[in-house]
């Protein structure tokens, strides 16, 4: 079997991975959040148009599917990490703890990595996720991780070290949960199927145009609790 390394597809993939490899190295070398925030933009819509342009091309191929999985675990598994972990470093305490436990504490958010590779893992092999997803994606992970990086190192967000790490910990959670997230990929433009779809959009839209600085969270924290309420509503009704 002919394996074609540099097709269009690949090489925007190669994107995602360059862009989050970068902004992973800014974090923790130069502490640089903001430039890490629209690094992590950059990969997540390279990541959207890889898919886009393997079906347009009709380039689709394993190792495509290999190679993103590959770039998305550094884009959307170790640079969300390590921008907690610089924030956990930047960030005060509520309680004084003890050297071992704080130095402990400043690894924690490496369990993003960790839950990141099961859950790319599982959705590589799980074939009920082409409609819908089964706990939060990867990139929308990163995406609020790089988010409360870029709004603390402006000031504008203050996490202290305990809440990094409860955060870090229920991300993690929540990328390998039962919970089913929809999916923004359309079937047509309709209303009738779409609903949910449209709605939400309209709402982010509505979130940016209010304040385009917190947006990204917002919408993020949107789109986690939509899915868990639909999820909920629809499990309850399944049971009567």
């Amino acid at each position: 079997m002919k394996i074609r390394l540099f097709t269009i597809p690949n090489l925007l993939t190669l994107g995602n991975l360059l862009c989050g490899s970068a902004a992973a190295v800014l974090t923790l070398a130069y502490g640089n959040m903001t430039a890490a925030f629209w690094l992590i933009i950059a990969a997540v819509v390279c990541d959207f148009l890889d898919g886009f342009a393997a079906r347009l091309l009709g380039q689709s191929s394993p190792m495509g599917v290999e190679l993103d999985s590959l770039a998305d675990m550094v884009t959307s598994g170790f640079a969300p990490a390590a921008i907690m972990m610089v924030m956990y470093a930047d960030a005060g305490t509520w309680f004084d703890w003890s050297p071992a436990a704080m130095n402990i504490g400043y690894f924690l958010p490496l369990s993003i990595v960790a839950f990141s590779a099961l859950r790319l893992a599982r959705f590589n092999i799980d074939d009920t996720q082409h409609t819908e997803f089964r706990g939060l994606p990867t990139p929308a992970n990163a995406l609020l991780c790089a988010s409360l990086g870029m709004l603390s190192s402006a000031g504008l967000v203050a996490m202290p070290r305990e809440a990094i790490v409860v955060f870090s910990l229920v991300m993690s959670y929540l990328l390998v949960c039962p919970v089913r997230m929809f999916s923004l990929k359309f079937s047509g433009f309709g209303w009738k199927g779409n609903e949910l779809r449209y709605v939400f959009i309209a709402l982010s839209l509505c979130m940016i145009i209010v304040d385009y600085k917190y947006s990204i969270a917002a919408i993020i924290v949107l789109y986690i609790a939509i899915s868990v309420v639909r999820w909920l509503v629809t499990r309850n009704k399944s049971v009567d």
